[in-house]
């Protein structure tokens, strides 16, 4: 038997998005292939919602490299800043977006700005244009990269309703994030440990699921796959990202280059570092009575 419509994170309506989603739930179309249907779109439209600021920070940057005047007053990169400090305040005020989500978003603008500052050092990769808004050779808008990553899972964990099964105890994922983020800077003086960590997150977190609820139905996927999806949508905004000149990598300094394919393990430790933030605020709730029903994945 279906349970009720899930109000994780607050109400259901606590932005403008709860009353959609609550009225497309509740449309019941025909049994068999058009349930299947409206579900998969459904799926999709949830998706694209969870997207909302990280896919306009990308029309935004793709736009801008391709309009922007050159020579303007004002530089391309603290027009990105103001214009995504904009879209901040646009969802607070029109209620896209909770006040918790507001502060997560902060809150990975801060961790993502101290690494950009220490990569950026290092030559890891650069900011080709000019800029007033920025500390050192960091412009501001980048932490808005960092916090779209954020927005989306913490978006996507209350559409969705997140539940778990065999999640480890919190204090380990606090230590392996913590561990992860610190070789984020020490392998370059040190040896780099992030094979390991794979391996470790294999160890820590086999066993657990992911439960989600579309629409009627809870799903469950390893969670493990589950980072390693959103982690691939991630490596392709990043070329758009790379392409639309945001920042450059040494290999595209003169000629734009897809980005590697062996940045996707570094984009898939971000991504836990990332979970286990908003795991800290959200508290994974079990879903032991899920466990029992593996058919309904």
């Amino acid at each position: 038997m279906p349970r009720k419509i899930a109000k994780s994170g607050g109400s259901l309506a606590a932005t403008r998005f709860g009353g959609v989603r609550a009225r497309l739930e509740a449309f019941t179309p025909q049994p068999g292939p058009q349930s299947w249907l409206y579900e998969f779109l459904l799926f999709g439209f949830k998706q694209a919602w969870a997207c909302l600021f990280g896919g306009l920070m990308l029309a935004l940057l793709m736009g801008t490299h391709l309009f922007y005047p050159d020579g303007a007053d004002l530089p391309r990169y603290d027009f990105l800043t103001l214009a995504a400090l904009a879209i901040q305040l646009a969802m607070l005020g029109f209620r896209l977006e909770t006040w918790n989500e507001a502060k997560v978003i902060l809150a990975f603008h801060v961790v993502g700005t101290i690494m950009e500052l220490f990569k950026t050092y290092a030559g890891s990769w650069v900011y080709p244009e000019p800029s007033y808004l920025r500390i050192g050779d960091v412009p501001l808008f980048s932490g808005f990269m960092y916090a779209a990553v954020g927005s989306y899972i913490a978006r996507v964990w209350r559409i969705f309703d997140f539940r778990y099964t065999h999640y480890p105890p919190a204090w380990t994922t606090y230590a392996l994030a913590a561990a992860i983020y610190v070789n984020f800077f020490a392998h370059h003086f040190f040896v780099d440990l992030r094979l390991g960590f794979f391996v470790l997150l294999g160890a820590v977190h086999l066993r657990t699921r992911i439960y989600f609820r579309v629409w009627r139905n809870d799903r469950w996927m390893p969670l493990l796959l589950g980072w390693f999806l959103v982690t691939i949508f991630i490596w392709f905004a990043e070329n758009i990202a790379t392409f639309a000149r945001a920042w450059t990598y040494p290999g595209q300094a003169e000629v734009w280059t897809m980005v590697s394919f062996g940045k996707l393990g570094a984009w898939y430790l971000l991504m836990y570092i990332s979970f286990v933030l908003l795991a800290a605020v959200h508290k994974p709730a079990a879903n032991t009575a899920l466990a029992q029903q593996p058919e309904a994945g």
